[in-house]
């Protein structure tokens, strides 16, 4: 069976074309499919909308989740509620286009435990296509798991590999270096990304730049360790600067103190402190995050189940 994990956030104005498409697209498969919607704590009226959803369609199942715990706790959600043989996971903006499913499936056959969907640029602007592209290859270079640029979270995965994800226990997650960490077979299938159906993208640029920063300090340490290489570094350079004063005040005496140089020496290395204390931080952050050992996410309502059993009260009750 196939399954398909669509995390959901503030959906309201494209949730409906999507289902359509979708499921227009999955009935020409003829095989047997689940559609799992995870509502991440939207505002809006997507949840009401899912509810509908899963009461007319036995393929439709849904969780709703007590708040918006991020992205990452939603596709965790949806790949542990997940049952089928073929996994995949898509947004529900119509950005990852519904059509491709039959020729991931079709490369799945042939062996790989990873399809991943690769998209093009074409409708990104020229800034953030610049940005993006400059910040996989100096990631690269960082990180002990190569991430692919243009390769998100639509993908499709056998059981194995969904299951090899959902025994990583960790709190911080960063999908994109998990799913290259786990390895298997994996191939790439490249189409041209669509513009939004409805809808604002959730991700603006302070928001991809804490996702930026969590993929360069969840797979590595090299950040520490350049840190440590940057303090012995500036303490060679202090040691030599003050062998050179005192080298001059022993030659030509006592001279009129560098105030500007002294105060510049005096920003630059406080702010390089206050920089590795706060790379210290982060680390020291996520290593707290993981000792409290807290749930990734908390379901408040759940179909079939829930919805389930306030049907049949209902019914009793009319």
């Amino acid at each position: 069976m196939l399954s398909v994990v669509v995390p959901c956030f503030n959906e309201e104005q494209v949730i409906e074309a999507f289902h359509d498409e979708l499921h227009a697209r999955l009935d020409e498969l003829q095989e047997p499919y689940e559609v799992v919607f995870v509502d991440d704590g939207s505002t809006d009226g997507t949840l009401s909308l899912l509810r509908a959803f899963a009461f007319r369609d036995e393929h439709v199942r849904y969780l709703s989740l007590s708040r918006n715990f991020g992205k990452e706790a939603g596709l965790l959600a949806g790949l542990r509620e997940s049952t089928g043989d073929h996994i995949a996971i898509m947004d529900a903006d119509l950005q990852h286009p519904p059509c491709l499913l039959r020729r991931m499936l079709d490369l799945q056959g042939e062996g790989f435990d990873q399809v991943v969907a690769r998209r093009t640029r074409d409708h990104d602007g020229p800034l953030r296509t610049l940005l993006s592209r400059g910040y996989y290859r100096l990631v690269n270079h960082w990180i002990d798991v190569k991430l692919i640029d243009g390769a998100g979270d639509f993908r499709l995965l056998s059981r194995r590999a969904v299951d090899a994800l959902l025994d990583l226990g960790e709190r911080n997650r960063f999908s994109k270096g998990l799913f290259s960490w786990i390895g298997f077979n994996t191939v790439f299938l490249d189409y041209t990304d669509a513009p939004r159906a409805g809808g604002s993208s959730k991700w603006s640029y302070r928001k991809l730049l804490n996702y930026a920063l969590d993929g360069v300090v969840s797979f590595n340490s090299r950040p520490l360790r350049l840190a440590i290489h940057l303090g012995l570094l500036l303490s060679g350079l202090a040691l030599a600067y003050a062998a050179w004063t005192v080298g001059s005040v022993l030659i030509g005496g006592i001279t009129a103190p560098g105030y500007v140089s002294l105060l510049v020496a005096i920003t630059g290395f406080g702010g390089m402190q206050m920089v590795l204390l706060g790379l210290i931080g982060e680390y020291v952050g996520r290593v707290y995050n993981e000792c409290k050992q807290r749930p990734h996410y908390l379901v408040s309502e759940r179909m079939p189940s829930d919805v389930a059993r306030r049907s049949e009260s209902w019914t009793r009750s009319s």
